[in-house]
């Protein structure tokens, strides 16, 4: 499996001097299978717009481009580069876009991720894309997607339906989790407030406890991670608890409790600059030689190769 970060933000680009090291583009991610020719791209942030260009240079010349995108979710920065993703627009090409959605019956995949190609936003309409694109909906389970891939599905913590991603490959495991947060207690914990139950205060404990350990199971043992790590656990806790983003502090952590060989901290906070990014990788990321995971900040342009 070879890995390449096209956009790793999270929220809305940033682009700018101030970013050039670690990169603007939102959420997208190239998974390659080079013995069995093979693409698989998860999320279609703005990032997929050069890997849409990418791919028009040098997997066109070797035949039509047939390929699978999976969305994490449907928020606008992991779709908004969808309409600008050049292969859409030939009628040799076969996409299959796969991903969650909340309300199957009001919102369909197509509905929400064509809704952007609307006169009202954009000069070409969903339908009078040339490619042949199927759309499949998606929930947690196992899947064969045949010539020796599995993949696994698991449920994250954010305010829609999200999904996080285990693909398995000849003995390595490549998982995605963004945008996620921990499962706290969402009953009240404080004893002198008026709504106060004890039973629930406590029954609210053990749910978030179990959760946050199936979790866990999702990762355990990785071969790599993409985490999502936007906030410190100081800004996390100011303000920041149930926005479905974790703390730095927490991920790295995670990666020690699920024995993980490298972790790639991801869906940058769009307002931390280079400068800022740098100094964070003193404190929160490790070259792995001790022992324990491999932690670094993902950029633009970074390949892994498992």
């Amino acid at each position: 499996m070879r890995i390449k970060f096209w956009g790793v933000r999270g929220s809305i680009p940033c682009p700018g001097p101030q970013t050039v090291k670690y990169g603007g583009n939102t959420a997208c991610i190239e998974l390659r299978f080079d013995d069995i020719d093979r693409l698989i791209i998860i999320d279609a942030g703005s990032g997929i717009r050069e890997l849409g260009n990418y791919m028009m240079a040098n997997d066109l010349p070797k035949g039509s481009i047939e390929t699978d995108l999976y969305l994490s979710h449907t928020h606008w920065d992991h779709i908004m580069g969808f309409p600008f993703f050049v292969p859409l627009y030939l009628p040799t090409t076969k996409i299959r876009v796969h991903g969650p959605v909340t309300h199957e019956v009001d919102d369909t995949l197509e509905t929400i991720v064509g809704g952007q190609m609307t006169y009202r936003y954009f000069p070409v309409r969903h339908v009078e894309l040339a490619a042949n694109i199927a759309y499949d909906h998606l929930k947690e389970d196992r899947f064969d997607l045949g010539d020796g891939i599995t993949l696994t599905t698991k449920y994250l913590n954010h305010p829609i339906l999200c999904l996080g991603y285990r693909f398995e490959y000849k003995g390595k495991v490549f998982c995605t989790s963004y945008d996620t947060e921990p499962y706290t207690n969402i009953f009240c914990t404080d004893p002198s407030d008026p709504s106060y139950d004890e039973g629930m205060d406590v029954e609210g404990e053990v749910v978030a406890k179990e959760q946050n350990q199936v979790m866990e199971q999702f990762l355990e043992g990785a071969d790599f991670v993409v985490y999502d790590a936007q906030y410190t656990q100081a800004e996390y806790e100011d303000s920041k608890v149930g926005w479905g983003h974790s703390s730095m502090e927490y991920v790295v952590e995670t990666a020690k409790r699920c024995r993980i060989k490298k972790m790639a901290l991801f869906h940058h906070e769009p307002l931390r600059t280079d400068k800022q990014m740098d100094d964070l990788a003193k404190d929160y990321c490790c070259s792995g030689e001790d022992g324990g995971p491999e932690i670094f900040f993902a950029r633009e342009g970074m390949e892994i190769i498992l």
